[in-house]
């Protein structure tokens, strides 16, 4: 077991040989993110810090080309593309040759081969009991045998090497995956860091703490773990050449990153340190005094850096104290929905009866999203109306399914309901009980003044109010167990799939994904239909109508979906904001 702050790079192959790096282990990227990671294991993580550390040192079989948009995959550790059957749902994979490991004391002193085997055993790992994987949901009733298979172990222990219809390694190079219903989406899953290769005596051998012993086939590895505070990633002297897949547009910054990275061997920075910053102010100051390489403009600075773009309506423009710095600005509606869930197995706050309906909804009514996205995002936020994001395929851009704020109206609400207002000024439950609800919140500056937000919203309908104040990790993991009764949550694109964002409350999702334990019968089915199907009008109007369900019984507080602001100090180079890559430490380059 890795304790904190335990340095593992030095742990090379057998006979004590010294790497040879293609990066420059001189160079370091310096960067930060704003609320702890949880670990490395990529089945057993779903929050976005610690999966932007395991896609630095995994490998799925296919990955997003960097530069190209709209989006597009690319073989990542295959030789080409999968080979799909005519019904769409077998895909066979074929391994490339000579992808190795990281150095491990688990392999005995051998250069350890990427082969098949091991994406098989990687995906099993998803279902299996043992490991609470809580994506599991991404492959159990997807392919073939997997859940009939879990469902069967009646508490015995999963067997790796039992053979599987579904998924088969037919030699050491040739993966096959047999899904049950064709699935549109599954492409796009298997690039996610959830579904990249492990090697299973790595795992074995590490059984206590997977999450703190990661060795993949990746760019990276982990070098220093000091957890909540610190990561420090070095480039892994075993990986695989690899360049700049494609030139994107050709234009502008694409036109730009790809003369700085033609023909170089990636990655080019041998350092990665990532620091946990929570405080807007602290990562903002570590920025301006160079201690960051790039970082995101925190809303409380917008003003200070930023000024409406008059050539380009809607668009933002740096100050010239910070461009004749050098500076650079990058803009992007961020691929997510940020929301409030609301606890559906809560006595208090769940249920899908008209009173608790009715309460969820005031709720919502009395919070004023304009002004959380005038006053708290300083207008870098769009309103969220839709449980598919602006810009993806199924989202009804003329449906609004957020409630608009209206105090008056849920005040009326919540008296027809039965919520009266009692001798001390504040509402009771319909049965005369005392009537306090708990939000749970982080303790930096940015959540306490989302807590003053919400505490006028639950004044203006006279609702006692408490909060319940942990660190985001401990908050994380006491949603995922279903402890939580109100917790604001977002979610960021895995894939451009609308399915990624409806699957929050999908029922069998509850513990893993769907955190407010949202179980309804059609929406569940509808969700189950949509998979199979192709773009379409016909899917769209399901997706309209998960959307009406979905308002109806009012599981959410909608809020909006942010824009990314990310400024880049002019000694970096390749940086550009990915929908779905957080963190591209590989296309990176420091020169000062």
């Amino acid at each position: 077991m890795i304790k904190k702050g335990l340095l593992i790079a030095a742990l090379l192959m057998g006979a004590g040989l010294v790497p040879v790096y293609a990066a420059d282990m001189n160079k370091v990227l310096r960067v930060s993110y704003p609320a702890p990671e949880v670990g490395f294991d990529p089945v057993k993580t779903t929050d976005l810090y610690s999966s932007s550390i395991s896609s630095n040192i995994f490998d799925t079989l296919v990955a997003y080309d960097y530069l190209s948009r709209p989006l597009k995959l690319i073989p990542n550790t295959i030789s080409a593309m999968p080979e799909i059957s005519a019904d769409g749902k077998v895909y066979t994979f074929h391994i490339r040759k000579g992808i190795y490991f990281a150095d491990d004391p688990a392999f005995k002193g051998k250069k350890r081969e990427l082969t098949a085997e091991d994406y098989a055993y990687s995906l099993k790992r998803l279902v299996d009991p043992a490991v609470h994987s809580p994506t599991g949901y991404l492959v159990e009733d997807v392919i073939e045998g997997l859940h009939d298979y879990v469902k069967s172990l009646n508490g015995k222990a999963l067997d790796y090497d039992k053979p599987l219809p579904g998924l088969r390694a037919l030699d050491r190079y040739t993966l096959q995956i047999r899904l049950k219903e064709p699935n549109s989406s599954f492409i796009y899953i298997v690039a996610m860091s959830h579904l990249a290769a492990v090697a299973r005596e790595v795992i074995e051998a590490n059984v206590a703490n997977t999450m703190a012993h990661p060795v993949g086939t990746g760019p990276y590895r982990l070098a220093e773990w000091k957890p909540g505070n610190k990561i420090v990633l070095e480039a892994n002297p075993n990986f695989r050449d690899y360049t700049l897949p494609t030139e994107g547009s050709g234009k502008g910054l694409d036109a730009q990153i790809a003369a700085d990275l033609k023909g170089k061997k990636l990655p080019l920075v041998g350092r990665v340190e990532v620091s946990i910053i929570e405080e807007e102010q602290p990562r903002w100051l570590s920025f301006v005094n160079q201690q960051l390489d790039y970082a995101g403009v925190p809303f409380s600075a917008v003003n200070t850096i930023m000024q409406p773009d008059p050539a380009r309506p809607g668009a933002f423009k740096l100050l010239k104290k910070w461009s004749n710095m050098g500076i650079q600005l990058q803009q992007e509606l961020a691929p997510e929905v940020t929301y409030t869930y609301f606890n559906m197995k809560d006595p208090v706050i769940g249920g899908e009866d008209k009173q608790h309906i009715a309460l969820r909804r005031a709720i919502s009514m009395a919070y004023d999203v304009q002004r959380e996205i005038r006053d708290i995002r300083k207008g870098q936020a769009k309103p969220m109306q839709n449980i598919i994001p602006r810009g993806f395929v199924g989202n009804d851009p003329n449906y609004h399914g957020a409630v608009d704020y209206d105090p008056a109206l849920a005040n009326a609400l919540l008296d027809e309901a039965g919520y009266k207002i009692g001798p001390d000024g504040f509402r009771a439950n319909p049965d005369g009980s005392r009537l306090e609800l708990e939000m749970a919140t982080s303790p930096s500056a940015l959540d306490r003044i989302y807590n003053e937000a919400w505490q006028s919203a639950f004044d203006r309908i006279k609702i006692h109010l408490r909060f319940k104040v942990a660190k985001w990790n401990e908050l994380y993991k006491a949603a995922t167990e279903g402890k939580l009764q109100m917790w604001g949550s977002a979610w960021t694109a895995d894939y451009p799939g609308a399915d990624n964002f409806l699957q929050l409350l999908y029922g069998p999702n509850s513990g893993q994904t769907n955190n407010g334990n949202f179980q309804n019968k059609e929406y569940d089915e509808l969700y189950r239909k949509t998979l199979s199907m192709q773009d379409s009008p016909e899917r769209n109007a399901i997706y309209l109508r998960m959307n009406k369900i979905v308002t109806g019984l009012a599981p959410w507080a909608y809020q909006d979906a942010r824009i990314n602001n990310y400024v880049i100090n002019p000694y970096v180079h390749g940086f550009k904001q990915h929908p779905i890559y957080y963190s591209p430490f590989m296309f990176i380059d420091i020169r000062k």
